[in-house]
């Protein structure tokens, strides 16, 4: 019986999840586009394909740049402890102070944003369709990456308390298995962001408070149940893949009082909110003309080599799962 236990574990094919998952980054992005004003919505409900399809091409791009992963995240707590007031909010003021290698090293999300949302409002002060499209995209992701709380600690992935997994459990297993079901997305509309630094910084604090309570219902969670309960086999893209299972992902999705589907709604309100801040910051521009042209052969040739090497698995710098 050992022996054919160890053949069918011997199936079992590894898939990687990455940060939010793409289902869920596509998700974030996809319904952000219905809390746009209908002077927006002209542009972007037509092109709502490529902002759901797009919105994974950072994760992407951590397969071909080594500098790419620092835009993810923030391990906030190498500065000290909350509220964290050794880390000078200004990117020049933290260079002058920890050294640009530094800040690279531990993450810098919540500056990078604010370079996504200047590019954003340039491109549609510019009236450039396919960057106002690619940069909408991509600064979802960012924004999406920002509300989770454990891309806000050193202890990312759980592997300083023997909680290996639990990166993917809280950001792709629980939303993959109730956010289309049970979760409501009825949130309301774009808001205009007067100080986007400081929005940002607020919903990166938020998560670095929230890191605590996402490791330590996970421990409760495993307490409450038995092994053989907390795993299933399932089948996959046609393939069987041993996943945490339903009944598991559901008791610690109780134990965090609903937080994964909380911080999904701040984050698709959090993007339609900055897509409308850089479009009011550009002066409004009408939209109604824009379409969006054929890729030029540079930009295909992008998207191409992002596939290739996102195919070959294997991450260049930070990888949220190790």
């Amino acid at each position: 019986m050992k022996k054919g236990i160890l053949c069918f574990a011997g199936l079992l094919i590894y898939i990687r999840v990455f940060c939010w998952g793409f289902y869920m980054h596509e998700q974030i992005n996809y319904h952000a586009v219905f809390l746009l004003p209908p002077q927006m919505m002209i542009l972007y409900k037509q092109n709502i394909g490529f902002l759901t399809e797009h919105a994974v091409d950072p994760d992407k791009r951590r397969y071909v740049a080594a500098s790419e992963g620092a835009h993810h995240f923030m391990d906030i707590d190498h500065y000290g402890i909350s509220p964290f007031r050794d880390l000078p909010r200004s990117y020049k003021a933290a260079v002058d102070k920890f050294s640009a290698d530094t800040l690279q090293a531990y993450g810098i999300v919540p500056w990078w944003i604010q370079t996504m949302l200047n590019r954003l409002t340039k491109a549609f002060r510019e009236k450039d369709c396919r960057l106002i499209l690619k940069y909408s995209a991509e600064i979802g992701h960012y924004i999406a990456d920002a509300h989770v709380p454990l891309h806000a600690c050193s202890n990312h992935n759980g592997q300083f308390t023997n909680q290996l997994g639990i990166h993917a459990f809280w950001e792709s297993r629980i939303p993959e298995l109730f956010a289309a079901k049970e979760w409501d997305f009825f949130i309301g509309k774009a808001v205009y962001i007067p100080d986007p630094g400081a929005f940002i910084w607020a919903r990166l604090l938020e998560s670095a408070a929230a890191a605590d309570t996402v490791l330590r219902c996970e421990r409760e969670a495993n307490a409450h149940i038995r092994t053989d309960q907390k795993y299933a086999f399932e089948e996959r893209k046609g393939m069987l893949v041993r996943q945490y299972s339903t009944a598991y992902a559901r008791l610690y999705n109780e134990k965090l009082n609903d937080m994964v589907e909380r911080r999904m709604r701040q984050s698709i309100f959090a993007v339609a909110s900055f897509w409308y801040t850089a479009w009011v910051n550009a002066g409004q521009p009408s939209l109604d003309r824009l379409a969006h042209d054929s890729l030029t052969l540079a930009e295909q040739h992008e998207y191409k080599i992002l596939n290739l090497e996102w195919k070959k698995g294997k991450v260049i710098g930070w990888d949220c799962d190790q």
